[in-house]
């Protein structure tokens, strides 16, 4: 399901132009502080003449006062409530208007244009309601609390939908300055606590006080009938029922919002799509959850940047491994693994009759088809070491038929090399046998590495392999413990004693390429 980046389609998008959105603000500012104003003057008007119990407001000396004063401050009210207000906020989100990054001042006081709206709205009304009040103590004296009581009530209904509405309003606002700038602080923005109480407020509390002051004005006077006070029930039931269902659907959409989008965004993280982001418009803690959400993606796409250039450096089934141990030892223990070393032929000339960009060039694709061939054949590429590369087979993850994998993968590999890196040859030897596989070097600073007789053997028999055509030799030990089906293309060709070792070696090589070796020429 697709969510809207601020949480409704209203709003227009994230990146609209400062002059649409400065015309789009504007409109819903002053709608929602009209609309905010108009329902709470309704519904005083409709609660002192029709509803609460109590002398009639309409008489003879109040005329004046009716269609005059009333009239006018309600006029007076909505030119500064509304006209003052908007343009005052507008001045606070003129940072916006100007294209530029909010400082750490504008910041603050962009978030707390709700507040400052409801503070206007309730001096406005809280002013009304003296005035009116004082009014009718000296000429209904009886009408005193009806009034004050119904205004001052009327008052806080609008305050709160101005709060509301206003937050809502300047969303588009709210997440260029939550996203200028470093994460807000909690106590930068308002709470989810106020938001709920002013739903709560709007939806149950004043109406619900109005209904019990009807009870407290029928019981005063004595003389309220009982249809009177079940008609006043009824309609403050109704209101209570059909706003208290509106208020409450309004706080829950403006609260499930900035959650919906963090939850559509944890879903792309979920599918791997590290590049997800939330918008941040909340102004309240919801806000710093979308912020925190986007902290912990930057979080997590660092990890997995890190873990892509450790997997690299040491290879990715060593970094596998790192980073599922829960403990990093030194040291390590004897498994069964085949060796694989490749070795470039005449690199000293090669480098001295080539520019050193065209001998980089030349070992990164020779290397590509070394790394390439290794890990199609579940092998991992333990260490470079200059023009020469040494492969691992059983280690650190086991393999089925690790022989057999390495003689695979040095049959693969030395017909590619021929083929594809035509400027220099290779010597690659194969070898088998038990070796230590594990953490070499010092707590601060080691390296996963494979040390034994099979390592040493391997690097023989490349010496061995750049003298004989093909350029291709293994172990018979590691053919005879291949399963059948790569044992069957490899054939022994020579016996002999290799440099440094004291036992004769019997050595093999592809069927196809099956030369005669000289045994002056092993040593």
């Amino acid at each position: 399901m697709s969510v809207s980046p601020l949480g409704s389609w209203l709003l227009g998008s994230v990146h609209q132009r400062d002059s649409v959105l400065r015309l789009r603000v504007q409109l819903l500012l002053t709608a929602s502080l009209v609309i905010a104003n108009l329902v709470g003057i309704v519904a005083v008007v409709t609660l002192v003449t029709i509803v609460l119990p109590g002398p009639s407001v309409f008489v003879g000396d109040l005329t004046l006062v009716h269609f005059v004063a009333l009239p006018a401050y309600i006029v007076f009210a909505l030119v500064i409530g509304v006209v003052w207000g908007t343009r005052r906020a507008l001045r606070t989100l003129r940072w916006v208007l100007e294209g530029r990054l909010p400082t750490e001042r504008e910041r603050r006081a962009t978030l707390r244009v709700p507040i400052r709206l409801f503070r206007l709205q309730a001096a406005l009304w809280f002013g009304g309601t003296i005035l009116f009040t004082t009014i009718y103590a000296f000429e209904l004296p009886d009408a005193v609390f009806k009034v004050g009581f119904t205004v001052g009530l009327g008052g806080l209904v609008v305050c709160a939908n101005a709060y509301l509405l206003s937050e809502f309003a300047l969303r588009p606002i709210a997440a260029r300055a939550l996203s200028s700038g470093p994460a807000p602080r909690r106590r930068m923005v308002a709470g989810v606590t106020m938001r709920v109480l002013m739903a709560w407020a709007l939806g149950s509390g004043v109406p619900l006080t109005g209904l019990m002051l009807v009870a407290l004005f029928a019981l005063a006077r004595g003389d309220v009938s009982a249809t009177r006070l079940s008609i006043n029930i009824l309609v403050l039931g109704g209101i209570i029922l059909v706003f208290g269902f509106l208020i409450v659907l309004l706080m829950a959409r403006a609260t499930v919002a900035p959650i919906r989008t963090v939850r559509s965004a944890l879903a792309r993280v979920q599918g791997g799509d590290l590049g997800a982001e939330v918008v941040v418009f909340d102004g309240t803690e919801l806000g710093l959850l979308q912020a925190g959400f986007n902290r912990m993606v930057d979080g997590l796409r660092e990890r997995e940047r890190i873990r892509d250039l450790f997997g690299r450096h040491v290879g990715h089934e060593v970094a596998t491994e790192a980073l599922l141990a829960k403990d990093i030892e030194l040291g390590g223990e004897v498994r069964e693994v085949a060796v694989l070393f490749v070795d470039v032929i005449g690199s000293t000339t090669l480098a001295a009759t080539h520019p050193p960009a065209e001998v980089v060039a030349v070992l990164n694709r020779f290397f590509a088809v070394v790394v390439a061939e290794v890990h199609e054949h579940g092998g991992s590429v333990n260490k470079f070491e200059g023009d020469a590369a040494l492969a691992v087979f059983g280690a650190p993850t086991s393999v089925p038929d690790p022989e057999g994998q390495a003689l695979a993968a040095a049959r693969s590999m030395g017909r590619r090399l021929r083929a594809e890196v035509t400027e220099c040859e290779a010597g690659i030897g194969v070898a088998a046998g038990p070796a230590v596989a594990g953490n070499i070097g010092e707590e601060n600073r080691y390296e996963y590495t494979v040390i034994g007789d099979p390592v040493n053997e391997a690097a023989r028999l490349t010496e061995l392999a750049k003298s004989v055509p093909g350029r291709v030799v293994a172990s018979m030990r590691a053919v005879e413990h291949a399963d059948q089906a790569e044992a069957g293309r490899w054939t022994p060709i020579d016996e002999t004693t290799l440099r440094g070792r004291t036992e004769p070696t019997r050595v093999a090589a592809p069927v196809t390429e099956t030369p005669a070796l000289s045994r002056e020429s092993a040593r």
